[in-house]
């Protein structure tokens, strides 16, 4: 990991690994699946004009070990995001969520629209039309996975390629445990209630869909780009996957930059 500072926060007993990284305006980051095992292209790439905090969720990489299994409920997931990013001092400030994550930041804004300021939402999941789910991420074998995930499998398979000096076992247990917390979440068809209370997010959103994105269907783009009462800039990033993150990291860093610098 380069030029990123690691912290622990402490929640409801377990530890919690907090990403610090550049300087600028706050910007709050929930990682999509499997979390982030390294520093990535996209946040160094974010942290050039913001200081870029990226806290662990449950069951993730740094995310407080096993915390997930004590979280039975949408509720106790969206208490905990909360008290995490309270602890991060990321109250009040903007917040992105990728894939997984961003059907966090987007049930977390809609309960507490007052906390967030600007949100941005990156092939947002959490809503479910019922005659074309999500992909299943739990269908395929991890080999597969990242051809799933992405348009350039290669850039998330580097991501997950254990660094020199690492720990084997907990390299592998982490991405095992990882994938339980995620289908803890969102199994069996990536439906969290979000459509129940979308309508609760008042601000400024933007959603970005990678143009390739294999995970979500496009008949779902409705759901979230009408959801919000606020206003909803949509955008399509052209090459990029469900993670586009690794895809077009640069480029999503600068259309999510560009958003965010918009005065209001």
């Amino acid at each position: 990991m380069t030029g990123a500072r690691e912290t622990t926060i402490q929640v409801d007993g377990a530890d919690f690994r907090v990403w610090t990284a550049g300087s600028g305006p706050k910007v709050g980051v929930f990682a999509g699946f499997g979390g982030l095992l390294q520093w990535t292209p996209f946040l160094c790439k974010l942290a050039e004009t913001r200081t870029v905090i990226v806290p662990s969720l449950p069951g993730f990489p740094g995310g407080g070990g096993r915390a997930h299994v004590e979280l039975d409920s949408q509720l106790d997931w969206l208490l905990m995001a909360r008290e995490i990013l309270n602890g991060c001092e990321l109250e009040g400030e903007d917040l992105i969520g990728i894939s997984l994550g961003a059907a966090l930041a987007a049930d977390v804004t809609a309960v507490w629209p007052h906390k967030t300021k600007k949100l941005v939402l990156v092939s947002p999941i959490g809503i479910c039309d019922g005659d074309t789910p999500i992909a299943d991420p739990w269908g395929v074998t991890p080999q597969k996975l990242p051809a799933l995930l992405c348009a350039n499998p290669q850039a998330l398979e580097a991501h997950q390629k254990m660094p020199e000096g690492a720990d084997e076992l907990e390299w592998e247990v982490s991405q095992i445990r990882a994938n339980e917390a995620a289908a803890r979440l969102l199994w069996p068809n990536g439906d969290i209630g979000l459509a129940k209370r979308i309508g609760r997010i008042f601000g400024e959103t933007l959603i970005i869909w990678g143009s390739e994105d294999k995970v979500v269907p496009p008949s779902h783009r409705p759901l979230y780009k009408n959801g919000p009462c606020g206003p909803v800039t949509e955008k399509v990033l052209d090459g990029a996957g469900h993670q586009a993150d690794f895809d077009r990291p640069n480029d999503l860093a600068a259309m999510i930059d560009d958003y965010l610098r918009i005065s209001t």
